[in-house]
């Protein structure tokens, strides 16, 4: 049968999470799925050429993505400090913020209550309207335009002998781009099993193949609930190929590996602070306002990473407070050439974290489902032309520091382990988190 979790609290929670917040203004209204207000905007969206920035939209969205990125740091710092020194990570917060925001929505009760705590968030509404703006306004293809290209998408998987409630299936059609199908788990678990795997695969590109196996489904599985971002920009300024060279990058174990490094001579923004640095590369921009970019925060200390995430972790808003702003000129400038192929068991990290939910009775008429696990895999390759990176979401369900300002040329060499993020900076909306620990691998 279906693991449903220990009974907690949120006294558990990370000193993180605990953190006061900006709590944007919202109306509650019906229905609860979607505020009308922003209904014309999602319904243009998908067919729309560029996305369109309304001023008092946009700051609605800044703050409700402001509590999401607590969330998103919390999770971060959690998970990347309890895998070093093992292994590369990397993971969509973006992706696991929706799936339980979707999870919030078939839910009641103490399950609904501590959702939402977690979440940062006040109502049902608050959420699905975070995620009606995200779609239409953020997640958007923009390669048509000349931009990153984009998917976001949501899939529902329901045992055919059950019927899912209108209210649900109005939210994912409607608000997380989903679509809900019918599933035979009591007699042909397997092969939804490779359904599921083969949306996945479908919705990522290619980069992810498998996120569940045959033994994360049976008989007893009524529901699966799952959602893939996928990313691909170019960068602005390509590095050339033919200046990738090998390189010398070092482990946090002491011993070295051999990798190829890319290199160019132009300016760069970089920031430099008392113990670490940030680079920011932009990808290539579309012709509508978005602009995504991957930063690099590299320790000044070969073994300083855990001591920077650390302090990400106990700094609010860090990634808003250490962003370059300005182009400087860089005098030595590698960045090593990674790919990385990550999974876990979010449900793990969540639980860990003093999120007990199990009650979700708003999803099918009924039948009260259980939360078994929420599984979770990422795919980022970083290469001279730019970065190409997917996520997918599954759950499945049964019965600040010192600044230094220079004019003087800044080394950004990361040769040793350091922290990427991939966010869209009108927004701040944080796509990928992940540390490389060993670009070899």
């Amino acid at each position: 049968m279906a693991r449903i979790f220990r009974p907690s609290t949120f006294n558990k929670l990370k000193p993180l999470l605990q953190q006061p917040f900006a709590k944007p203004s919202f109306n509650i209204i019906q229905p609860r799925y979607i505020r009308p207000r922003y209904a014309m905007a999602f319904s243009t969206a998908r067919s729309a050429a560029l996305p369109f920035f309304n001023p008092k939209t946009l700051l609605d969205l800044q703050q409700s993505i402001s509590n999401q990125t607590h969330v998103s740091t919390a999770l971060a710092t959690h998970l990347l400090s309890n895998n070093l020194p093992e292994s590369n990570i990397a993971f969509s917060p973006l992706s696991l913020h929706s799936i339980l925001s979707l999870l919030a929505n078939g839910s009641k009760g103490q399950t609904l209550d501590q959702l939402l705590a977690f979440l940062k968030a006040d109502t049902i509404d608050e959420l699905n309207s975070l995620y009606s703006e995200l779609v239409s306004l953020i997640l958007a293809d923009g390669g048509p335009n000349g931009g990153p290209l984009l998917s976001f998408v949501t899939g529902v998987w329901v045992e055919k002998t059950l019927s899912i409630k209108p209210s649900f299936q109005q939210v994912v059609d409607t608000v997380y781009n989903g679509a809900c199908n019918q599933a035979d788990f009591m007699n042909k678990a397997s092969e939804v099993v490779n359904d599921v795997n083969l949306w996945a695969k479908n919705k990522t590109n290619g980069l992810i193949n498998e996120v569940l196996r045959d033994n994360d489904v049976g008989n007893l599985t009524r529901l699966i609930i799952a959602n893939a971002v996928y990313f691909k920009g170019a960068w602005s300024q390509k590095f050339e190929e033919s200046c990738t060279k090998e390189s010398d990058f070092h482990l946090l174990d002491g011993n070295k590996v051999q990798v190829p490094f890319m290199t160019n001579r132009k300016t760069q923004f970089v920031q430099e602070y008392d113990d670490f640095k940030v680079l920011g590369l932009p990808y290539l921009q579309g012709q509508d306002k978005r602009k995504f970019t991957m930063y690099f925060f590299l320790p000044n200390a070969k073994d300083g990473l855990q001591s920077l995430i650390e302090k990400i972790g106990s700094t609010p808003d860090f990634f808003n407070h250490h962003i370059p702003r300005e182009k400087v000129e860089v005098g030595r400038f590698l960045i090593p050439k990674f790919k990385i192929s990550s999974g876990f068991k979010a449900s793990d990290i969540f639980e860990e974290l003093g999120l007990d939910i199990s009650d979700f009775s708003e999803m099918v008429n009924r039948e009260r489902l259980y939360l078994c696990d929420i599984h979770h895999k990422a795919f980022v390759d970083v290469n001279e032309k730019g970065t190409e990176a997917a996520a997918v979401s599954i759950a499945v369900s049964v019965g600040s520091s010192y600044m230094t300002i220079t004019k003087e040329k800044v080394d950004f060499v990361a040769d040793h382990p350091f922290l990427f993020m991939i966010r869209e900076e009108m927004t701040g909306a944080v796509f990928f988190i992940g540390h490389v620990i060993n670009p070899s691998v």
